[in-house]
């Protein structure tokens, strides 16, 4: 590993990440988790203050020991007890229907296998669990998505694996996983990086 993605890419992601836009979006959906979480793409830890009081255990599931090494202030200060698992989202070290929800905020544009990851995600849902998002991805102007696609390959290699042009509700739906809400919309921020998916979407 380089000295950019050990030192450097970590704190740029989680500054990145503590934008007013970005913060406004996981204050609004994250509170909505209650009972065991797994949170796919845990960073370093920024969603863990959002939680509340009906959350009984988290689950950080993050393969970036340097990213959740951010979060240990965050972690100490968390009124419920907190497990990181250090892996990839393809292979979740987790039962069968063994949580209530599962939170992704940023997270399905960096994963390598999203298709799996979703079907790995809908497997340790219970019955009635649900998966709540907040995702940048794919824009719906022609222009726009031009230049997401041009711009990708550069922007996966310095943004840590990020990909700008991924098609976030078609993902979702070819897991088998069906929408209670979503929204998609530009945010404050440039158009190629700001096209936001955000909703909840259940089993």
């Amino acid at each position: 590993m380089n000295l950019y993605a050990k030192y450097i890419l970590p704190r740029l992601i989680d500054l990145v990440m503590r934008s007013k836009a970005d913060t406004a979006e996981r204050a609004k959906f994250v509170p909505r988790a209650a009972g065991t979480v797994l949170e796919v793409g845990a960073g370093s830890g920024l969603n863990i203050p959002f939680y509340g009081s009906r959350v009984e255990r988290l689950y950080a599931l993050d393969p970036s020991h340097d990213l959740w090494r951010l979060a240990r202030r965050r972690v100490k200060n968390a009124p419920f007890p907190i497990e990181f698992l250090p892996c990839s989202a393809e292979r979740i070290p987790l039962a069968d229907s063994s949580v209530n929800a599962v939170v992704t905020t940023s997270s399905l544009c960096t994963i390598q296998d999203a298709d799996t990851a979703l079907k790995e995600t809908k497997r340790v849902l219970k019955a009635d669990g649900q998966l709540i998002f907040v995702e940048h991805g794919r824009a719906p102007d022609p222009g726009v998505r031009v230049w997401q696609d041009r711009l990708n390959p550069v922007w996966k290699r310095v943004a840590g694996g990020c990909n700008l042009n991924r098609k976030i509700n078609e993902l979702l739906v070819q897991a088998g996983l069906q929408f209670v809400e979503i929204e998609r919309r530009y945010t404050d921020a440039p158009r190629v990086f700001g096209y936001l998916y955000t909703g909840v979407a259940f089993r």
